[in-house]
Formats: C-alpha cells, structure tokens, sequence
C-alpha cells in the first residue's frame, strides 16, 4: 500500500497530469458526465442520473484520438465502453471495439 508513513502528494500528483497533459481530457470526461446528470432524472437521489446508474459516457471520436463533447456522447454499458484495443502502454489503438470487429466478421463471412 502507497503512502504509510507520509500524506499522498496531491499537488506533485496534479502538476504531473497537467505535465503529462492529461487533465483537459479529464475535464472534458467530467464535463460529460455532470452535463448528462444535469438532463436525467435522479429519483434515488444519489447525484448520479437513473439512466447513468451503472453505464459510461462514451464519446463517439475518442478524446485521446482528438474528440471533444461537441462530436456526441452516448450511455453505454462499461463493458462495451472499454472494450478497444490497447497497446502495451494502455493507449487507445482502434476505436473500433473487439465485438464490432466480431460482428464484423460475422457479417463478412456470411
């Protein structure tokens, strides 16, 4: 476990997401979110709109590949969400997901 016997560095821990320039994509993701909150109906009250409960928000362009919430949003489920492939940094290599490209080739071999 980090951090035992010192506080968790959270300014050092900012100034490196800014520096690795992380953190307009992270606002962008939040900016997302809190705007789909904003429209949804929360019945549960828990500040997390009902049709959010459980789903992502996924961007139609990836923000990574240069899309922003202009391009569109839609709720997905998490496992069709993150479900592209990656190389071994964890960078985003296709946005196409592993099951289009099955459904793909469903189709093509038909």
């Amino acid at each position: 476990m980090p951090y035992v016997n010192k506080k968790r560095p959270y300014k050092k821990e900012y100034q490196q997401q800014k520096a690795r320039s992380e953190h307009d994509g992270r606002m962008e993701r939040q900016r997302a979110r809190r705007k789909v909150d904003a429209k949804g109906k929360d019945l549960n009250g828990n500040g997390k709109a009902d049709m959010r409960e459980g789903k992502d928000i996924a961007h139609r362009k990836a923000i990574s590949k240069g899309g922003t919430n202009k391009n569109g949003v839609t709720i997905q489920s998490p496992s069709k969400n993150r479900s592209f492939k990656r190389n071994s940094q964890g960078k985003l290599v296709s946005e196409t997901s592993k099951k289009e490209e099955k459904e793909s080739k469903i189709i093509v071999d038909i």
